[in-house]
């Protein structure tokens, strides 16, 4: 097993060279054997060792026990080692944590398990820091990673979760997992290394223990081999899933932020196939949620349906407070925080002011016929005296230099303006008349002339 381990560790690229590594260690056979090798290793791979054990104080005083026999193991078979070159390594240091994981789960509404999982790697978080440890080590073996696969399988899942148990994610890594629970037996045997026992994992109320109980050993009668042979399947499949987010990934670096949020070419998502284009909306979705990409199939779906849709204006609502929005050829995922009321009041002339989500600078200038845009413009100084910024109303029109009058919604639409935009995009009113809008550009009939005063306004986002 030592060899195997080692061999693992070295193809996986688990710990390099200097590294420190925190092992947890519950008292099982698993995690003491865990332990033991890699206590072993420290010197032939060049890694500091330290461990940690968490006590739930699920099982009284058997959780008790556990823990005490953790800091007497760690004390007795962990200590300083003499190296054959005369130097020494120092012994293991033991961090302990606990936490009442019943009460925390009644609080919070959820299950014991899922409770006592976030409890325990957030121990594992506090002590690596404290131990100066980059590397979490956890003692997940080759049946554990086969029992995950078979959960997976019967809830309904993609090709990730086929995969299994990865050997590494973050600073976890998993020297164990392609070594048996019966190789583990036979290690702790040949080094008479003893363990506890955790009475739950005899309780097949616990759906991973049915598994184990019931459904591997039927299916190992049936197929020797069974679990090694979905164990090599599961490494394939990892290495797909790997391939599809790479491209993925290269899909969603196409992205650009957009106002608290991102925008991407709907049809860059829309053109690629589905296993590329839903695993790239996952991999933006965790760029916005801070890298939790637990998004469901039915929301995937949903936003690709979105991007291959011909609505231009389509909108869904995600978990997390976020929206997506179709703004023409953009697929937009913002935080859904609402649009900023835009509401109507006096523009300062000069000076601007700010009006909603927007920032109205206005300049008194001669205009010497500088190309103007939408969002930057010359209105008569002559013909505007007062100027008021407003919301659009219904029969607003506007009629650009050089071009037919349209009412504004019409314009908006033409000129591919967002819908959830259309509403916060200020209109300049004079007299009851429209002169510009922002996005729009002005009304030829208070457009500056060339050599003559006008007000030079541009609009710009809001902090």
């Amino acid at each position: 097993m030592l060899n195997t381990v080692e061999t693992f560790i070295r193809e996986q690229d688990l710990i390099p060279a200097g590294a420190k590594v925190l092992c947890a260690v519950s008292g099982g056979a698993d995690s003491v054997a865990m332990l033991h090798v890699l206590y072993r290793l420290r010197s032939k791979l060049n890694f500091t060792l330290s461990a940690a054990h968490y006590n739930h104080r699920l099982r009284g005083e058997e959780s008790d026990r556990d823990q005490q026999f953790v800091e007497q193991f760690v004390a007795l078979c962990c200590g300083e080692h003499r190296l054959s070159g005369g130097g020494a390594l120092p012994a293991v240091r033991v961090y302990i944590g606990s936490g009442d994981v019943a009460e925390q789960a009644r609080i919070q509404g959820r299950g014991i398990e899922e409770t006592a999982r976030d409890m325990r790697y957030a121990f594992l978080q506090r002590a690596a820091q404290q131990a100066g440890a980059d590397l979490i080590a956890t003692a997940h073996t080759a049946n554990d990673n086969v029992e995950t696969i078979l959960f997976h399988m019967a809830r309904g899942s993609g090709l990730r979760g086929l995969g299994g148990i990865p050997p590494m994610r973050d600073s976890v890594i998993r020297p164990l997992l392609t070594t048996t629970r019966q190789e583990v037996e036979d290690y702790l045997a040949y080094h008479c290394l003893p363990h506890m026992e955790d009475s739950s994992n005899t309780d097949d109320s616990f759906t991973r223990n049915r598994i184990r109980h019931q459904v591997l050993p039927v299916l190992e009668e049936l197929t020797p081999g069974f679990a090694a042979r979905l164990v090599n399947t599961a490494a394939l499949l990892r290495a797909d899933e790997a391939c599809l987010t790479g491209l993925a990934g290269e899909l969603a670096d196409r992205a650009v932020p957009w106002e608290g949020g991102l925008s991407v070419e709907a049809a860059l998502i829309a053109q690629a196939p589905d296993p590329v284009a839903s695993r790239a909306l996952r991999l933006l979705l965790g760029r916005l949620w801070s890298g939790d990409q637990n998004c469901s199939a039915a929301h995937l779906n949903a936003l690709l349906k979105l991007c291959r849709g011909a609505d231009p204006s389509a909108q869904l609502y995600l978990p997390h407070k976020t929206n997506a929005l179709r703004a023409y050829e953009k697929l937009i995922l913002v935080p859904r925080l609402g649009p900023v009321p835009l509401e109507e009041g006096p523009v300062s002339l000069p000076g601007g002011g700010d009006c909603g989500p927007w920032h109205i600078v206005c300049q008194e200038e001669n205009y010497g016929g500088q190309p103007q845009s939408p969002w930057d413009f010359w209105l008569d100084r002559g013909l505007v005296c007062a100027l008021r910024a407003r919301p659009r109303r219904t029969g607003d029109r506007l009629t650009p230099p050089g071009r037919l009058g349209k009412t504004v919604k019409k314009w908006m639409i033409e000129e591919k303006i967002p819908r959830f935009q259309r509403e916060v995009l200020p209109v300049f009113d004079c007299g009851g008349q429209v002169a510009a809008v922002a996005g729009l550009g002005v009304d030829r009939t208070f457009a500056a002339k060339e050599g003559l005063g006008a007000w030079h306004i541009t609009v710009v986002p809001g902090e």
